[in-house]
């Protein structure tokens, strides 16, 4: 597909929703409840003008990062996103070779139709696995053994999840995974034939890390799914995260945190990096912006561990405010899925060749010829009540 006129994130956005039947494009957009927090996330980062510093050399701005101890091409990483066959049959996969190619992480969710080891085998980029700690402690145990034997390099534990949210776009559409067959879905399906034919012919929405659960066959695929909801533990505490972390003995990230006083426990426990996080506004309707929560967590951890944020993130400039908070890298759910709907692999390359271009383009026009020179001095009347800047 010819993505010369898509020129943002949106231009995908608007491009994946005219590729995707109703109900899967609203599971992808979708929120909690009023879907307030999934809103504030994006208008959030009007609140933060940029400030700029005039006649600094910026012929060649740099963005190359360290992130989990891996050098990065720019502070920019691919978030975990489950069942992405619902929205191109190449999956896991497409979006994996995509971060590749763009120098940086990506983090496959456990929750994927690729397995673990295929996407390994598929990309030589870095990788990540985002977990849970499921009842069945030995699930879990198998899950990191299977890291270690394909050379993921971190684990990424997701804690914002004791129950699931309530998203009721879906429950309003019926959405299920994997899609149902009714007669109202076949004329949603039917208005998108391309995506109908590869979802008929070319995808089985499997969870593909959960294989051993059934035979694989159509119902197979609802016991595993079952098994999985079954499997999600209302009674996790820190001390379980904490197993994990000794357990894996790697670079480890604790996902969800949105108040300070969990990164510091996050930090006691052995944790590399804490990710700010409240799920794209899929769990608890009304909490924080995701970028608001970013000075009072990096002041709570200091340097003890690296701060990741996701949420509401469609312009380099966002990533520039962002790393100016006190973030050490941005990730991407819903821009990567936006690429991946319209296009595949090269819809995923591009949302982060667009992203990847502003981001220079911005640091350039605010004079940061690094990211060394980006601090709140950017955020125009933070800090010190007025623009200022670093040395020159």
């Amino acid at each position: 597909m010819n993505l010369n006129n898509c020129f943002n994130i949106d231009d995908l956005r608007g491009r994946a929703q005219k590729r995707l039947p109703r109900q899967v494009f609203d599971f992808l957009e979708g929120g909690a409840d009023d879907e307030w927090s999934t809103q504030r996330n994006r208008r959030a980062f009007d609140d933060y003008p940029l400030s700029t510093r005039t006649l600094v050399d910026v012929a060649g701005v740099d963005t190359r990062s360290r992130l989990l101890g891996r050098a990065i091409e720019w502070p920019v990483i691919v978030a975990p996103t489950g069942a992405s066959q619902l929205f191109h049959h190449t999956a896991e996969p497409a979006v994996a070779r995509a971060a590749a190619a763009a120098g940086t992480w990506y983090a496959l969710s456990t929750m994927s139709n690729t397995s673990l080891e295929d996407v390994a085998a598929t990309s030589d980029g870095p990788r990540m696995l985002q977990v849970y700690v499921f009842r069945d402690r030995g699930r879990v145990e198998s899950l990191v053994e299977r890291c270690r034997a394909v050379g993921y390099e971190a684990l990424c534990l997701t804690v914002d999840t004791p129950i699931s949210g309530n998203r009721e776009r879906d429950r309003a559409n019926g959405m299920s995974i994997p899609p149902r067959w009714t007669l109202r879905n076949v004329l949603r399906f039917a208005a998108r034939p391309a995506w109908s034919v590869n979802a008929l012919l070319r995808c089985d929405y499997a969870l593909a890390n959960f294989k051993d659960i059934g035979a694989g066959g159509p119902a197979d695929r609802g016991l595993a799914m079952d098994y999985v909801n079954r499997q999600f533990d209302p009674s996790v505490t820190w001390a379980d995260a904490e197993w994990l972390a000794r357990l894996w003995d790697g670079p480890f990230v604790v996902k969800g945190i949105l108040a300070p006083d969990d990164a510091r426990r996050a930090a006691a426990i052995g944790a590399t990096a804490v990710w700010i996080s409240n799920h794209g506004g899929r769990q608890l309707d009304g909490v924080a912006a995701t970028v608001d929560c970013i000075p009072g967590i990096r002041q709570a951890v200091g340097d003890r561990v690296e701060v990741v944020v996701d949420g509401g993130i469609r312009r380099g400039t966002h990533v520039l405010k962002a790393l100016a908070l006190g973030a050490d890298a941005c990730a991407l759910g819903r821009p990567c899925l936006y690429g991946l709907a319209a296009a595949g692999q090269g819809g995923v390359e591009h949302a982060l060749k667009l992203l990847g271009d502003e981001l220079r383009r911005a640091m350039a026009l605010a004079g940061c010829p690094d990211l060394g020179a980006v601090g709140p001095w950017l955020l125009h009347g933070r800090e010190t009540g007025q623009a200022g800047g670093p040395a020159h």
